[in-house]
């Protein structure tokens, strides 16, 4: 049996699930840790294969650390930027050499020797935005397209060992219809969604702010 064969219905799970995708029960039944419900247990394709180099450079753009890294550079160098004026709005009447060791010294100099002066329109920096798009645009495709099929497909009826590795997790035994139906009758007024499947419900609010992270 495969580390990603259901121990409870022996469906076999693509690689990095988490969660069965037939029956909803854990696949690593000795951790008792808490469940992230965020993907319900999809595989995210950046954690799943690192052999041939479009999977390494997939997982390097679609690292958040690498995107935030990118997001700092750019930052700090357009803040160096503005620091003195671009050439671009100095008189055309000198040169721009001559402009910035005249008007700012020393460090007018090494600006204008970095680059710095033609900032916003170098090579280096037009590549840097362009790699800080790259890695958005991967990152939104490698979280966005397992919590879509999550949202999509989720099931009402979960595995009593999913419920139970939740951060709020209870039982009620004695209960009747009547106690269920003023529950979803109240969940209603809140304005959750409730979906039912063979006697199990699921009741759901704010379903777009999951999208607000894909980290």
């Amino acid at each position: 049996m495969g580390a990603y064969t259901c121990r409870a219905c022996g469906f076999e799970n693509k690689e990095g699930t988490s969660i069965c995708n037939k029956c909803g029960n854990p696949l690593d039944v000795e951790n008792k840790k808490l469940l992230n419900m965020r993907y319900d247990g999809r595989a995210i394709r950046s954690k799943t294969r690192n052999q041939s180099i479009v999977d390494k450079i997939w997982n390097f753009f679609s690292s958040i650390k690498v995107g935030v890294t990118l997001i700092a550079i750019a930052l700090v160098a357009s803040a160096i930027g503005t620091i003195f004026p671009q050439e671009i709005y100095i008189p055309n009447t000198v040169s721009a050499s001559e402009h910035y060791r005249d008007q700012y010294g020393i460090f007018g100099q090494i600006y204008y020797q970095l680059g710095f002066h033609q900032l916003y329109s170098s090579w280096w920096y037009m590549l840097l935005i362009a790699l800080i798009g790259i890695s958005i645009f991967i990152v939104s495709l490698d979280r966005g397209i397992p919590l879509y099929k999550a949202l999509k497909h989720q099931n009402p009826k979960k595995h009593a060992a999913f419920l139970k590795r939740q951060k709020l997790y209870g039982e009620y035994n004695n209960y009747e219809q009547n106690d269920v139906d003023q529950l979803l009758s109240h969940l209603r007024k809140k304005r959750y969604r409730i979906t039912e499947k063979d006697g199990h419900y699921l009741a759901e609010k704010g379903r777009f702010s999951r999208w607000g992270t894909l980290c």
